[in-house]
């Protein structure tokens, strides 16, 4: 009986059949399971880049035929936030469909995939006590008294998840909204008149007795606050230095290896595929550029209206459009390449007129009343903890409360909701892979001239709308030029170069190239470079 069990588990982690269906978000088990399976797959290989503190395996998959790392190649990164789960399950899902239904675009493409660079943080999602973790499992003094996770949460009306607390408070800075009176907003105007009050906390007790609530948390650094880009120095969960974890350490010692990245895909809070990056000029000029360049925000542009076609949810405040240290703005930055990020999902605003005509709305909407009204018409429930009042020592014969929206819920969707997401998103990174630098040889010319000599003309174009190198790629220098080869001796070539290097091709551009050869019989002429592939060409003299 247990030689059979383990037979129809392998087979079902090799694809032969069918799992059960999926109702939840994975867990890091389960996560590993599915690389598993994609990694049996002829067309891809899946490695283990490093274990975490934690324990967890930081996964890389890699997906593509032949000389994958000579082909444009098109990087997924997800779990750059612990809390957002959603976007493991569609790095996963994005690489299981391109393997099964396209599997001719993967003789042309490479797909790096990294589903989750935050395993220690995301599996607080499947812990007994759920909180929106970001930290890794690293022992971290966060503010910096001495003392290692000395004020963390607590639980403090026994419900398994960490909220909010709420202290009525003549100095508080917050009252009920008016329309979701479980919502607190803060105290403006002639509203607040005549209002209670609150004091906003986090769940938990001033352990430390400091005055502060829950600032050192028994969680580590944070992936997506630790890059080099703008590093928020001496923030809580970002570590003394960049790059400071070895997860991190890894996937960028990984990619700098892969020469053949042209564009990041990151599933993240972060966003510039919805609404695209704008250009500053004063930023964009500074020693240090703070602003998305010229030539690189019309691509992005172009991109974000592909996306807008593929991905129709339109959405709501969702202007987060880089913070410091994340990794989508460092793959731009400080790696030079095409970066598009999107959390993949957000809440869509619910229009007035959607609402009850009966009971017309007045307060002001905020990203927790428009969640609430989606939930309501989506026939949501249990995504909020009512107010429940509870002892606390810190504020003594006062009344203190403890509630909120759950955990998770308003960044990641119903998980019912999520193969159409994936499906969508799936679609775009196809569109973008197909939209990849393409090196073509067009118009050769052979000319013989005396002496037993010939001239070789010919066009070298880019047949696609993107051009060979992203403008703040080609200022850093770090994208390999196209390097123009012909297979002579250099005392053959009486005019060219054997070995030409050259900068970036734009849009549908050409170059025109000549030499002049010494001698008979045939050469081969080749131009190219990792990120945009090669094209050859054999010539006869």
């Amino acid at each position: 009986m247990k030689n059979k069990f383990l037979f129809l588990l392998a087979a079902v982690c090799l694809g032969f059949l069918p799992a059960a269906a999926q109702d939840d978000y994975p867990t890091n088990k389960e996560v590993a399971q599915r690389l598993q399976q994609i990694g049996s797959s002829r067309d891809a290989k899946l490695i283990s880049l490093v274990k975490t503190e934690g324990g967890e395996d930081i996964w890389a998959l890699q997906i593509g035929r032949g000389d994958l790392e000579n082909k444009p190649a098109i990087a997924i990164t997800s779990g750059v936030e612990g809390h957002h789960v959603l976007s493991a399950e569609l790095a996963l899902q994005v690489a299981e469909k391109i393997v099964k239904d396209h599997s001719q675009l993967l003789e042309t493409t490479t797909f790096y995939v990294f589903p989750n660079m935050s395993p220690d943080a995301y599996s607080q999602y499947h812990n007994k006590l759920k909180y929106e973790r970001r930290g890794n499992a690293v022992k971290v003094d966060h503010d910096r008294d001495g003392e290692i996770s000395e004020d963390g949460y607590e639980d403090l009306n026994r419900d398994g998840m960490i909220t909010d607390m709420r202290v009525e408070s003549p100095l508080g800075k917050y009252i009920a909204h008016e329309d979701y009176p479980q919502i607190l907003v803060e105290a403006e105007g002639a509203n607040a008149a005549g209002k209670i009050r609150y004091l906003k906390l986090s769940e938990g007790i001033d352990n430390d007795k400091d005055e502060k609530f829950n600032e050192d948390l028994s969680e580590g650094i944070a992936f997506n606050k630790s890059l080099t880009y703008q590093f928020p120095v001496f923030e809580a969960l970002a570590g003394d230095y960049p790059v400071s974890q070895k997860e991190t350490r890894a996937l960028l010692d990984y990619l700098f290896e892969r020469w053949n990245i042209f564009a990041f895909v990151t599933f993240a809070p972060e966003n510039n595929l919805s609404t695209p990056l704008k250009y500053n000029k004063q930023g964009a000029e500074k020693r240090i550029v703070t602003s998305i360049l010229e030539k690189d925000a019309e691509l992005n542009k172009i991109i974000s209206d592909i996306y807008n076609e593929t991905v129709p949810l339109k959405a709501y405040n969702q202007e987060n459009q880089g913070k410091g240290g994340d990794f989508f703005q460092w793959a731009y930055f400080h790696f030079g390449r095409l970066s598009f990020s999107t959390p993949g999902w957000w809440i869509p605003e619910v229009k007035q007129e959607e609402k009850d005509s009966l009971n017309p709305k007045k307060g002001k909407i905020t990203p927790e009343t428009n969640f609430l009204a989606w939930a309501e018409k989506e026939g949501l429930d249990n995504i909020f903890v009512n107010w429940t009042e509870v002892e606390h020592p810190d504020f003594p014969n006062r009344k203190v409360e403890v509630g909120g929206i759950r955990p998770f819920a308003m960044m990641n969707p119903p998980y019912r909701m999520v193969d159409s997401i994936a499906e969508q998103h799936t679609d775009f990174v196809v569109k973008l892979a197909e939209m990849k630098p393409k090196l073509e040889f067009h118009n050769l010319e052979t000319e013989k001239l005396s002496g037993g000599l010939t001239r070789i003309t010919v066009d070298l174009f880019n047949n696609s709308p993107l051009p060979t190198h992203s403008e703040m790629g080609e200022r850093s220098r770090w994208l390999q030029k196209l390097q123009i080869t012909v297979d002579k001796e250099k005392e053959d070539i009486l005019a060219g170069n054997t070995i030409k290097l050259s900068g970036k091709l734009g849009a549908y551009e050409k170059e025109t190239i000549s030499w002049i050869v010494k001698g008979n019989g045939t050469v081969t002429v080749k131009a190219g470079a990792p990120h945009t592939g090669y094209a050859t060409m054999k010539v006869k003299l």
